[in-house]
């Protein structure tokens, strides 16, 4: 995919000047504050720029078809990519601020394979000698990282959407909001059933996980990126309607491709530890799936192991073993096949551009067959 590629690059090129510029705003006020753009600008260097690569090949979609007064003329498209090229950067900056308040909540300690920014700030206070909690700061650090991270997409977007049209801009604006919403309530969701699980009956527990799923990710994750580059190109009802059918369904098998390696991934790989969602209790579609086929002693042993932060790599291991026995793993990897042929399908004869739509269905095989 070398267009998607050199796409990377661009949106990695627009978040670097925004956050230079962002980094000298802040020096003005006080040199200390440049480490809040130091620890930003760590995150957000590299990565899969999935959220910005759905939200650009969403615009081309629609905006790659000639129009049937000059079928030849593609100067307008030209014209909006640098709008596009800023809104397609505001969801990784978006993405950023969800990964660093998600890593405090889950008390992660590393994110890629580096300490997560919560951590970063905490060893500055440490090597500092700074009084007080150094824990306590680290986390009150990266809150407001993550505050700070979430208000720039939202200034980022604004910025890119001033170079497009008008109803284009607000069509993407209305989306970029519902996706806003609909992550914290996922996020809250997944704290929640973190919790509370036990106090909704069993047969609750996988559409209970679904729904934290849906929500947390996988609409965030695909659909609503392709929703606002759609948007930003002016999609059709119809258009949008059949990004979507492919983005919902996509999103789920991207969700579920990350849950699998979040109990099996290769740490060198992945760049979190073996495990991690087994020693922050994630209530995910693979454990709603086990708990239905185990025994109730062999369910009594998972959940008092579930979300113990000191879980041993015996202890993981075996976790590991009753989830693959009991056949849930078996049938989540059926169910990301599943989703993921119910998402091509969708846009197999949809009145989009032939040259995206076989990007988004090389993005499709790639985020979920990937392994970190």
């Amino acid at each position: 995919m070398p267009e998607s590629n050199q796409l990377v690059d661009l949106v990695q090129l627009r978040i670097d000047e925004f956050l230079a510029e962002k980094r000298a705003e802040l020096n003005r006020i006080a040199p200390e504050l440049t480490a809040l753009t130091d620890v930003g600008s760590s995150l957000l260097s590299g990565g899969k720029r999935f959220r910005a690569l759905f939200c650009y090949w969403g615009w081309q979609s629609v905006a790659g078809i000639p129009s049937d007064e000059n079928p030849l003329d593609d100067e307008a498209v030209s014209q909006e990519l640098p709008g596009v090229l800023m809104s397609a950067s505001a969801l990784e900056l978006f993405h950023a601020a969800a990964l660093v308040h998600d890593d405090i909540m889950d008390r992660s300690d590393t994110r890629r394979g580096a300490p997560a920014a919560h951590r970063r700030f905490e060893q500055m206070h440490a090597d500092g000698g700074w009084a007080g909690s150094a824990e306590a700061y680290g986390q009150s650090s990266a809150l407001l990282l993550g505050d700070l991270l979430l208000g720039w997409s939202d200034e980022l977007l604004g910025r890119g959407l001033a170079l497009l049209p008008r109803p284009s801009a607000l069509a993407a604006r209305k989306e970029f909001m519902t996706m806003r919403t609909e992550v914290m309530a996922g996020q809250f969701l997944d704290i929640h059933d973190e919790s509370a699980w036990a106090s909704y009956p069993e047969s609750e527990a996988l559409e209970r996980a679904q729904r934290v799923l849906i929500y947390k990710s996988a609409k965030y994750s695909v659909e609503a990126p392709l929703a606002v580059g759609a948007s930003l190109g002016a999609g059709s009802g119809e258009q949008i309607a059949s990004l979507r059918a492919f983005g919902l369904p996509l999103g789920v098998a991207f969700q579920l491709r990350d849950d699998v390696l979040g109990v099996f991934g290769d740490p060198v790989v992945t760049g979190k530890p073996a495990g991690d969602d087994l020693r922050e209790g994630k209530r995910t579609a693979i454990i709603a799936i086990a708990r239905q086929k185990l025994s109730t002693s062999a369910n009594a042993i998972l959940d008092e192991l579930l979300g113990d932060p000191d879980l041993t790599t015996d202890q993981v291991n075996m976790i590991r073993s009753t989830l693959q026995d009991s056949g849930a793993v078996d049938q989540i990897e059926k169910a990301i096949e599943r989703n993921l042929d119910r998402a091509c399908e969708a846009i197999e004869h949809a009145n989009l551009a032939p040259t995206a739509r076989a990007q988004l269905l090389a993005l499709a095989t790639a985020a979920t067959t990937r392994t970190s």
